[in-house]
């Protein structure tokens, strides 16, 4: 027996698939794990399958260090401008109004004040997203004058590292932020006030040469890339192979360049700490 369709089959539809909308998912770099973009943001940027931790931004850790993510922004109004009217395949003045525009920030730092576990502190974070987090003028001058206000209130000073270096844009103007920064931590430590260091990935250059290695404590996030010139220049230079995990966290740890690496859901439980230890080691004097 012999059967006819005397309707038409299914048929697929013609529209356009729907695409996911971005920002949905996170994908770790390291593992490849995919997690929703939600958890991966409630987890710190920080993959629970691997523990790698990924960049995020001043704003970011003022909201996991502060108490209740609350503090007063200081020197807010400071920008860089183009003093030598430099050009490389761009114009410097050009790089700079992109980088405010595409970020929403100032320059490569931002500083703050606020209360973390009930103390007054000064936080000051450098933005990767900034033309690579490069210290320049500004850079060097909100140090300073966060160094000053934390002399002039009697508060603790956390710098957060995240750069590629000098801005060489700047040329001699920002290697001279090495010396102005290194120069004005010394006052702080004549107040007796400390200092903690915390460098993330990638803490590199005239940063490392300078503030990022005076704390008197300093501490880095898991396998962050910490050192002066990069693992590739390093090679090409001495022509040598570099050890497994050359210039990360736990490879100075090891060497005695740091005193302690912590993960970022503890960072403000062990920076309270040690600024505590430093406080009442200062009160019984």
């Amino acid at each position: 027996m012999w059967f006819k369709r005397n309707k038409e089959g299914i048929l697929t539809s013609t529209s356009e698939k729907k695409e996911t909308p971005e920002g949905l998912w996170y994908k770790c770099p390291s593992c490849k794990e995919i997690m929703p973009a939600e958890d991966h943001e409630s987890d710190l940027w920080v993959c629970k399958s691997c523990g790698f931790h990924e960049r995020i931004g001043s704003e970011e850790y003022f909201h996991i260090l502060f108490d209740e993510g609350k503090c007063k922004k200081l020197d807010v109004n400071l920008k860089a401008v183009d003093a030598l009217d430099f050009k490389d395949t761009k114009k410097y003045a050009d790089r700079l109004k992109d980088a405010r525009e595409s970020t929403g920030l100032t320059d490569a730092i931002q500083s703050a004040t606020g209360k973390i576990n009930g103390r007054d502190m000064v936080v000051c974070c450098m933005d990767f997203s900034f033309i690579g987090g490069s210290m320049g003028t500004v850079v060097g001058e909100k140090i300073s004058r966060a160094i000053d206000h934390c002399i002039r209130h009697k508060k603790p000073l956390i710098i957060i590292s995240k750069s590629g270096g000098a801005r060489m844009m700047e040329s001699a103007y920002s290697l001279m932020q090495m010396a102005k920064t290194s120069a004005k931590l010394t006052l702080l430590s004549k107040a007796k006030l400390p200092y903690i260091s915390v460098c993330t990935d990638p803490t590199t250059g005239g940063v490392t040469a300078s503030f990022a290695m005076l704390g008197d404590v300093n501490i880095a996030e898991p396998k962050a890339l910490i050192g002066f010139a990069g693992p590739r220049v390093v090679k090409e230079t001495i022509k040598t192979d570099l050890p497994e995990g050359f210039q990360r966290s736990e490879f100075l740890l090891e060497k005695g360049f740091l005193d302690f690496i912590v993960e970022r859901k503890h960072l403000k439980e062990k920076i309270s700490f040690v600024v505590e230890a430093f406080m009442n080691e200062k009160n019984k004097k």
